[in-house]
């Protein structure tokens, strides 16, 4: 049975949080596989049972709830964090590697999806079996975002070794690659979506790494731990006034 879509309106302020959510992933999610030492594999399990509990919130709920969705959204960037570093660096798959895997899970995803439900539009976000989907191909997007930043990024494991800085004009100038086909060509809205969606994570993951890495390493050298809280207040604000935003409009 058709329910109402829980999932907000495609906007300038979307993308923004999308952004801060990515970044916020990658600190928190290193902050608990590597500051608080406890692995990549512990921290994946905790962030899953995060994710699952969270998910199975929002496919419950009878309407959209704006701060129980970017919970959510946090909750697939930061898994999508350590699940990226388990492949790449636990398992031994290198940058490339994890990158190839996760890419293939999001198609995928994607396909079955496509072959299910005959659209993959987030417009359609409207049976609890499509919200499934949803999150589940949210989950690899962010993965794969985070495999990406760190390819780009990173010296080892096969990486190419461009840093942070020009990782995130890289993934940046692409978002803005994007956003100019959206407003100037025909190409299919939700293909545009999808990879904008990927986009956002590396983004994400470069300015988080920038934040949290070591001066030595091209890093500012915050603590993990204060860039999660910073970017934990900028979002409460950011969801908050969305929240407020689309209360108003639809008085």
């Amino acid at each position: 049975m058709n329910h109402v879509s829980k999932v907000p309106q495609i906007t300038l302020a979307f993308w923004i949080i999308k952004i801060v959510a990515t970044t916020l992933g990658e600190t928190g999610g290193d902050w608990v596989s590597m500051s608080l030492n406890l692995g990549y594999l512990i921290g994946s399990a905790i962030f899953a049972l995060l994710f699952v509990g969270l998910v199975s919130v929002q496919v419950k709920a009878e309407r959209y709830h704006a701060f129980l969705y970017w919970a959510t959204i946090v909750a697939t960037t930061t898994l999508g964090t350590t699940l990226a570093d388990f492949a790449d660096r636990t398992v031994g798959l290198g940058y490339p590697g994890g990158v190839a895997l996760i890419a293939m899970c999001l198609l995928v995803s994607l396909g079955v999806w496509y072959r299910v439900e005959g659209s993959v539009s987030v417009g359609r976000i409207d049976t609890l079996r499509v919200e499934w989907f949803y999150w589940a191909t949210i989950l690899f997007s962010q993965t794969l975002g985070t495999a990406l930043g760190d390819w780009v990024a990173g010296a080892d494991r096969g990486g190419l070794a461009l840093g942070y800085e020009t990782g995130a004009l890289l993934f940046g100038g692409l978002l803005a690659v994007i956003a100019a086909l959206y407003f100037f060509s025909a190409l299919s809205r939700t293909l545009l979506f999808w990879a904008a969606f990927v986009l956002t994570r590396p983004l994400g993951a470069t300015l988080g790494d920038f934040f949290d890495k070591p001066v030595g390493d091209g890093g500012l050298a915050v603590s993990r731990s204060n860039a999660s809280l910073t970017l934990i207040g900028v979002m409460v604000v950011c969801v908050g006034w969305m929240a407020l935003a689309d209360r108003r409009a639809r008085r």
